[in-house]
């Protein structure tokens, strides 16, 4: 299909686009523990992400996929904020998403957790490719970064550059021998992110596992969904990594699925020192309340493909997701 060939290639995409069929999933929970059941919608253009959370009662909570939406960001990414109106760890499902060009969907879940799988964006990015891709004929926008912004935490920093592209600088260091001082850096094309990303599982320490377990958290966490550290400094998985720098190919899947909380695909460069969920957060937090710092840009026309150079700065009134 000629969009989706057109997202791979790396080209700035002119349409907004949705899945053209319906797909569903399930798994657990990685922090509850309980099983839930997911399915992708296609949605009409300027629809944006959206989860559709269904109660056994029959209530039905919608949760935007926007940053004005984000509550908690201990361990993961949580949109909502009370425990009965909210999603949680949403940020390997965003990133499968906003890699592939995914700008409008409906995300049904019968729990308050979208699942795990095998801990990364893997199965998320088969079941998108299995649904397939089509093109609105309404024109995409984008957030275009035009000056830098930073934030700092203790020892950790964020910051958003210029770049005529979408690039993503993460640095990560733990004082852990296995792990130590970890780069990655490139431009994030649905290719780049499936080649290098998708399948980096997320991680942990077997002797956080018992505070964990005490505070509500990783209850359905198992070596089939996360990469385990044993004390001994050494994988507990009988596999092994799947790269050997998989500790930082997560982090960076995590930080572009915590930006997808833009509510639209953003051109520049994201860094990060030692940065994690809140600081992915804070950062386009801080980017997108100064306005100065961006301008919302899409194509001069309809059509499926436009180069940077093309694109045209419009009204930001128009399209302003992050301040609903």
């Amino acid at each position: 299909m000629r969009e989706t060939a057109d997202l791979m290639s790396g080209n700035i995409v002119g349409l907004q686009t949705t899945i053209s069929r319906s797909i569903s999933l399930s798994g657990i929970g990685v922090h509850s523990g309980e099983s839930v059941s997911i399915t992708f919608n296609p949605a009409d253009p300027d629809t944006g992400i959206v989860f559709n959370r269904f109660h056994d009662s029959g209530d039905i909570i919608s949760v935007r996929a926007v940053s004005s939406q984000v509550g908690s960001t201990d361990l993961c990414t949580l949109l909502g904020r009370a425990p009965d109106r909210s999603v949680a760890t949403v940020e390997h499902l965003m990133a499968a998403l906003y890699a592939l060009g995914v700008d409008n969907i409906s995300i049904d879940l019968d729990g308050g957790e979208v699942p795990i799988m095998d801990g990364s964006a893997a199965v998320f990015i088969e079941a998108l490719d299995t649904a397939g891709l089509v093109n609105h004929s309404v024109k995409r926008r984008y957030v275009r970064v035009i000056k830098p912004v930073r934030i700092e935490m203790g020892g950790s920093w964020a910051e958003f550059t210029q770049h005529n592209g979408t690039r993503f600088e993460i640095d990560i260091d733990f004082d852990s021998p296995l792990i130590g001082r970890q780069s990655w850096k490139g431009e994030v094309t649905a290719d780049t992110f499936r080649r290098e990303l998708a399948r980096a599982r997320t991680f942990g320490f077997m002797r956080d596992v018992e505070r964990l377990w005490a505070s509500g958290h990783a209850l359905g966490s198992s070596l089939e969904n996360s990469v385990v550290i044993g004390d001994d400094d050494k994988v507990i998985n009988v596999e092994g990594l799947r790269f050997r720098d998989e500790f930082v190919r997560h982090k960076t899947l995590d930080a572009v699925g915590d930006l997808a909380l833009a509510g639209a695909q953003f051109i520049g460069c994201y860094r990060s020192y030692r940065g994690g969920h809140k600081l992915n957060a804070l950062a386009l937090r801080a980017l997108l309340a100064d306005h100065s710092a961006y301008e919302v840009v899409e194509a001069p026309a309809r059509r499926n493909t436009v180069r940077h150079g093309e694109l045209v700065a419009v009204n930001a009134a128009t399209f302003a997701p992050w301040d609903i």
